[in-house]
């Protein structure tokens, strides 16, 4: 070998190394993470939360657009939209989002194409709020309170006729009617394949339908849907089925769970292992780990990272990815969260709402290389 060849040879492998080297020390924050056939450029998501700003059809608006686009472009490596009823009644307020009705598909690939064309990843939370069902909200009035039926809300449902605080006394669904709740949530899911979303998230967690059927404290019912941990989480698996049944098999299938009431008697954090570990083996990707919600007026613990320990122990003793939401505000302090193998992505919500720019400037704080951040290409300077 010329020593000219050996030279180059050298330099290459060094190069080589170099790069590798750059790659090991990218920040967790910023690895992509693979769930199925996707892929996300990076480990922040925004998670789903309630904008209250659809039109009285449930359809979203250019707000939404400009919302969620916005975030892509900010970064994020996943965006998932808010909750997205199954079915009018399963609105939280009647300014909520849902996709019930196929004339509703076209209403939504609009937004998930500007999602999608950033390369953020365009997920949708599916949901039934229950008994928290038919609230006042934004503008309309009513807010905290339920809205009757003669000021554009209707009666809600729930697993058993427990009211929600001064909420109104929900209606005990029959088995016909759940039975027609989960065909509802198989519908959502196949529309939401037809609106381009890559993934899809099951809401049951804060206290909304699924979350109450879950929850000893809000399901009193005799029958095959309450009882012990298997019935009471029986109509989530047949939810869980649906959805799997009517979204391609490289799709990711999320679910959101609160791990705990924050109160006694009710639903915990060993319930919640249990049924990761039964989510898992029925084709669930991941479980979007928060906490509460189920009863109003608890006492909750809130400081920053203060729901981090439930997803760590659902991720470790569960085997199962998970996310990890609740006041993670900081760059350094969500890149620990995942050093430390506490969840596998974290979700920044309340920081996001005021800054959508929020990955970009984690990646400045991080020392992230230009073209290893998630930059569109006319805010590239941005990073020098």
């Amino acid at each position: 070998m010329t020593s000219s060849k050996a030279k180059k040879q050298s330099t290459t492998k060094t190069k080589g190394k170099a790069a590798s080297q750059a790659a090991d020390h990218t920040p967790a924050l910023f690895k992509p993470l693979t769930l199925r056939g996707l892929t996300t450029r990076n480990r922040i998501w925004l998670p789903p939360m309630c904008t209250y700003s659809a039109g009285s059809d449930g359809r979203p608006t250019p707000f939404h657009y400009q919302h969620y686009v916005s975030r892509a472009v900010g970064g994020y490596g996943m965006v998932i939209a808010e909750a997205t009823a199954v079915c009018p009644e399963g609105r939280i307020s009647p300014r909520d989002v849902g996709l019930w009705d196929d004339s509703m598909i076209d209403s939504w690939r609009w937004i998930v194409d500007g999602i999608r064309a950033t390369g953020c990843a365009a997920a949708v939370q599916l949901g039934h709020a229950g008994r928290k069902a038919s609230t006042g909200c934004i503008g309309l009035g009513y807010e905290g309170a339920t809205m009757p039926p003669e000021a554009g809300g209707w009666h809600t449902v729930a697993p058993s006729p427990i009211a929600f605080g001064d909420l109104a006394t929900p209606r005990e669904l029959t088995v016909d009617e759940i039975h027609g709740i989960v065909w509802a949530f198989g519908q959502a899911a196949r529309r939401a394949v037809a609106a381009g979303f890559q993934a899809v998230q099951i809401h049951a967690a804060h206290g909304y339908l699924l979350s109450e059927f879950l929850d000893p404290l809000t399901n009193e019912r005799a029958d095959e849907y309450g009882g012990d941990l298997d019935g009471r989480s029986r109509i989530l698996f047949e939810v869980v089925d649906a959805v799997r049944a009517n979204i391609p098999e490289e799709m990711p299938l999320m679910v959101r769970v609160s791990a705990t009431d924050w109160a006694a008697g009710g639903w915990d954090l060993d319930q919640t292992i249990a049924l990761a570990r039964g989510l898992k083996a029925a084709g669930v990707d991941l479980v979007d780990v928060s906490t509460g919600g189920i009863l109003p007026n608890v006492t909750i613990p809130v400081q920053p990272g203060y729901q981090v320990p439930f997803s760590m122990q659902v991720r470790s003793k569960a085997d199962v990815p998970v996310t990890a939401v609740g006041l993670i505000t900081k760059p350094k302090q969500a890149e620990k969260i995942l050093v430390h193998g506490r969840a596998d992505a974290v979700e920044i919500g309340r920081a996001g709402l005021r800054d959508p720019y929020w990955p970009l400037r984690a990646a400045h704080k991080l020392g992230v290389p230009a073209d290893q951040a998630p930059y569109q290409p006319q805010y590239l300077r941005g990073a020098y």
